[in-house]
């Protein structure tokens, strides 16, 4: 079977219909250095930008740096920088499967071996944008790191070293500055990255200029990215390669929603215009109230729907959306607690609500239950507390179904034994490994060690966890009727079992 860079380069190709080919765009020069050449990427900024390019809005292709030693650059390099990408999921409640060539890829180096390439591209006047996606770990400053290392081993050092070869070979021109759009899932990951470039820049004692010219010449804007990218689909890669006609080991899979909120002056979202072509991408002078509706919305209504879902007997997001009674309680909780907790524009609220009910429901992704569960505590504490807070703020009462899911959290960990491998753990089906910091699996364990099966006891449990100011920041205890409204719901959960206790609430 041929490869897909051959059949689009010679032209000569029958390709399905249901898959949309472009011209290959060989002639385009690149505009954009990239460090990262995995799933995500190559599924949300690339994709748009290949977007762009089919609208003669953008014109311009981005060169790839893998940025560790082993990587995809050969893989990349032998298809020209092309891949299939498959985006599916719901729309209107029905499955939709959508097919394209991506072609905003011309090639991928390796600064590992190819040190020089890499340092060649900021001569290059016309790369004007950087973005990246090199993990949440990737924007850290490592005070061992060296500049003469080729590379550096982090991505800010490396970053640094093109920013100064750049500044260097332009002899500090102020135009030659550069739009930096970190991808990373980090707060205010432009800042942070910014903030690293300029320790390293004191660290390699290099001149005060060049810090000038990168903290006033160059926009390290803070992002938002939002897309569940699913990757490539091995256990259905036989029967895509069939259904293609052609060979192709980049192959990549990711849902339909999309967002990219960007945090930067509005005159260069006219030169990156994703808007022009209905991208859901918001310019904003403050991402603030986009990362309060997505972390509290989205990764709140997981975090506060999955413990009860797994305890109930469930094992993926999508089992707990279609069941009749778990699938109500997602629904009611977001409608009912999360949206009232927020205040923002309830519109906005209720528009992104219902895109994350869709995208849960999503047929197409296979989320487990269990992989949710990782870390649950301090996950509860990001994205479900300031709901319950709030709330309880906003309408002088607790929020119970809030509550309700930390008394299923807690749960999770009853009769759980810690071990090396985190914690065994018991549900009514089977047994399973909890994983979580030490720290916390064990001060669960002890919670939960001297319950008896009462009410009084219940309370007690809930009274440990509450007062627990490592876990909270703050002694939850001290606010009033949470004691009770938690122990009640812990006592329910141990005596009647989840499944009944689940059922009483959602009526």
């Amino acid at each position: 079977m041929k490869k897909l860079n051959s059949l689009l380069v010679n032209g000569n190709f029958s390709f399905p219909n249901d898959l949309k080919v472009q011209k290959y765009p060989g002639d385009l020069p690149e505009r954009v250095i990239q460090f990262g050449e995995g799933n995500f990427l190559r599924a949300f900024a690339d994709w748009m930008i290949h977007l762009l390019n089919q609208q003669n809005l953008f014109n311009g292709r981005v060169v790839v740096a893998q940025p560790i030693k082993e990587g995809l650059a050969d893989m990349v390099n032998e298809q020209d920088g092309l891949y299939t990408l498959l985006l599916r999921g719901l729309r209107d409640g029905q499955p939709v499967e959508e097919k394209e060539v991506i072609s905003s890829i011309s090639r991928c180096l390796n600064p590992y071996t190819q040190w020089d390439a890499y340092l060649k591209c900021a001569e290059d006047p016309l790369i004007e944008y950087v973005i990246s996606n090199t993990t949440e770990a990737g924007i850290t400053f490592d005070p061992t790191d060296k500049f003469e290392n080729e590379p550096p081993t982090s991505y800010p050092g490396k970053l640094t070293s093109y920013l100064y070869h750049r500044f260097q070979y332009f002899k500090a021109d102020a135009s030659k500055g550069m739009v930096i759009l970190p991808c990373e899932l980090i707060d205010r990951n432009g800042d942070n990255l910014k903030k690293a470039v300029l320790q390293y820049a004191e660290l390699w004692k290099l001149p005060q200029d060049f810090s000038r010219w990168v903290a006033e010449n160059n926009h390290f804007l803070n992002t938002l990215v939002d897309r569940v990218v699913t990757g490539y689909p091995r256990d259905e890669i036989k029967t895509i390669i069939d259904s293609l006609g052609y060979d192709d080991s980049l192959v990549n899979t990711g849902e339909l929603f999309h967002l990219w909120v960007i945090e930067g002056p509005k005159e260069l979202s006219e030169r990156l215009p994703f808007h022009k072509i209905g991208l859901n991408v918001i310019w904003t002078e403050d991402m603030t109230p986009y990362r309060t509706r997505k972390v509290r919305i989205l990764n709140g209504a997981h975090t506060a729907s999955v413990p009860a879902a797994f305890l109930y007997g469930l094992d993926t997001v999508g089992e707990m959306m279609d069941h009749e009674v778990m699938g109500k309680y997602v629904r009611q909780i977001i409608q009912d607690e999360i949206i009232p907790s927020i205040n923002l524009d309830k519109s906005m609220l209720e528009e992104f609500a219902s895109a994350v009910v869709e995208r849960f429901k999503n047929p197409y992704i296979k989320h487990y239950l269990l992989s949710i569960l990782l870390n649950s505590a301090s996950k509860f504490k990001a994205r479900v507390l300031p709901s319950i807070l709030e709330y309880h703020t906003l309408n002088g009462s607790l929020p119970e179904k809030l509550v309700f899911s930390l008394a299923a959290l807690i749960a999770v960990y009853k009769d759980g034994k810690v071990d090396g491998n985190g914690m065994q753990a018991r549900r009514e089906k089977d047994e399973f490994i909890m994983k979580d910091d030490v720290w916390a699996l064990e001060f669960f364990a002890a919670a939960w060690s001297s319950f008896d099966g009462s009410q009084q006891s219940a309370e007690q449990v809930a009274k440990q966890v509450l007062q627990n100011t490592k876990l909270w920041d703050k002694d939850l205890s001290e606010i009033d009727g949470f004691i009770e409204c938690l122990g009640k719901s812990l006592f329910k959960i141990t005596n009647l079992g989840m499944q009944k206790t689940v059922a009483e609430l959602v009526k």
